[in-house]
């Protein structure tokens, strides 16, 4: 009998070690960063409503860039390692169709008015990743020697906020070999970096992924948003974890709600994107006492707009 609290413990010990090794970890995609792109020439120019942004052409880079494909599968095997779910780039790529949508406009049938949605958007949208891995580095020649020096920044691909950090310049080396040079720089920083992205995961996890909710109108709807917006407010208090919302704007035409905190998974444990999320709220406004046609658009995985006044 006196063995009972020893073997109690020994059992506690063994549940808690399995629960945080089945923990469930964010999904990741490596990406150049736009810095990287830029300077070696892998951007397009993205008409966006009628201004011109550019924007990196992921595509021409992973086609031209040799040293890309070995670095990102490089940094995917230091993720894979550490149990990481992983999103290859080329992969996703590769799956888009129809030009990667680069143009894709919504417009109203009603008005003629669009919404536009950026090509990086359209690849993390498809990629439904939760972080993104955006990676610089540069190579650096000392005599005889190389050395690489990297920055990596950990994304969230639902808000672009950035969520964990590493940089560094790895010791000289007769190497000349880019996957070990940058994998030799990297190693004395990961498993911080990795920590911190996995804070990150389970602080959504338990108070809910951070989303964007834009109103707008069409040019030909008539109403009072100002009064609608509180019906808005009391279905945002119902649905989000905690209640938790902060109504930034609101005027005649317009309302914007930031630090939307939106569960991550659906009743069936499903991942879910911001456009899942907001489509009740869509379906709300177009019924009954509201009767607001409406037409749902989204910008990536974390921003929504409900565009009032016809489809």
């Amino acid at each position: 009998m006196r063995n009972y609290p020893i073997v109690f413990v020994l059992w506690c010990l063994l549940s808690t070690t399995l629960f945080y090794g089945q923990a469930k970890k964010p999904t990741l995609m490596v990406v150049p960063s736009d810095a990287w792109c830029n300077q070696n020439g892998y951007m397009l120019e993205f008409d966006n409503q009628g201004i011109l942004t550019k924007v990196p052409d992921y595509t021409k880079a992973m086609q031209e860039n040799t040293d890309l494909l070995l670095v990102i599968s490089t940094l995917n095997g230091l993720m894979a390692e550490r149990d990481f779910p992983l999103k290859n780039l080329e992969t996703v790529l590769k799956g888009l169709t129809n030009d990667r949508g680069l143009n894709a406009m919504r417009t109203s049938r009603d008005t003629g008015a669009s919404v536009a949605e950026s090509p990086v958007d359209q690849i993390i949208k498809t990629a439904k990743a939760d972080i993104i891995l955006q990676l610089t580095w540069t190579v650096n020649k000392l005599g005889p020697k190389t050395s690489v020096t990297y920055n990596l920044q950990g994304l969230d691909s639902y808000t672009y906020k950035q969520v964990a950090t590493a940089t560094g310049t790895g010791a000289p080396s007769f190497s000349v070999e880019l996957p070990v040079l940058l994998e030799e720089a990297v190693q004395e920083n990961i498993e911080d970096f990795t920590y911190t992205l996995q804070e990150h995961f389970d602080d959504m996890f338990a108070n809910g992924r951070e989303v964007i909710l834009q109103i707008l109108t069409w040019d030909d709807w008539y109403g009072d948003l100002e009064e609608l917006s509180f019906e808005i407010e009391d279905w945002l208090d119902a649905n989000t974890i905690e209640g938790r919302f902060s109504t930034t704007d609101v005027t005649d035409t317009y309302a914007l709600f930031e630090q939307v905190r939106m569960p991550l998974f659906n009743e069936r444990g499903r991942a879910m994107a911001a456009r899942n999320f907001f489509r009740d709220l869509s379906k709300t406004l177009s019924a009954p006492p509201y009767n607001q046609p409406n037409k749902m658009a989204t910008e990536g995985l974390g921003k929504v707009s409900i565009i009032l006044g016809g489809k």
